[in-house]
């Protein structure tokens, strides 16, 4: 599916997205994707290669983080409360068709989502944090 019938008062403000999934095909959609409607994605495989990723590029604003990644040295909550106390600017979401996930369990100002994730879902996310009014919460 194409995002490109997606309304652009919709669709995120553009600013460059680190996606951390350990499935390939998945995490190439996903670049894909986010390309297509604008924003500039990077890509890392677990955690350990978004960390390096974050140090090295100060202009990631947003992270988008599976939950459940079988390399690397934490998995993606863990890697979101990293993040928010290494690089508190950065938004957060973390997603999962694994593992169901209490909000009270993520950093502040970040939103759960499950897998699959229909594409208007992922969308509403993404402007919600780029517009500052993510909260921390689930969407189905």
């Amino acid at each position: 599916m194409r995002y490109r019938h997606i309304p652009h008062s919709v669709r995120p403000r553009p600013m460059t997205v680190l996606i951390v999934e350990n499935e390939a095909l998945v995490r190439l959609e996903l670049v894909s994707r986010l390309a297509e409607i604008g924003l500039t994605p990077l890509a890392a495989s677990d955690a350990d290669e978004a960390i390096a990723l974050l140090d090295s590029h100060p202009e990631i604003e947003l992270l988008l983080t599976d939950i459940t990644m079988p390399s690397g040295s934490m998995d993606g909550v863990r890697l979101a409360h990293h993040v928010r106390d290494r690089w508190p600017p950065v938004k957060i979401i973390v997603v999962s068709g694994l593992i169901d996930t209490d909000p009270a369990d993520l950093p502040r100002d970040s939103i759960f989502l499950t897998k699959p994730c229909r594409p208007e879902i992922l969308m509403d996310a993404l402007a919600r944090m780029t517009s500052g009014s993510g909260t921390s919460g689930a969407a189905a």
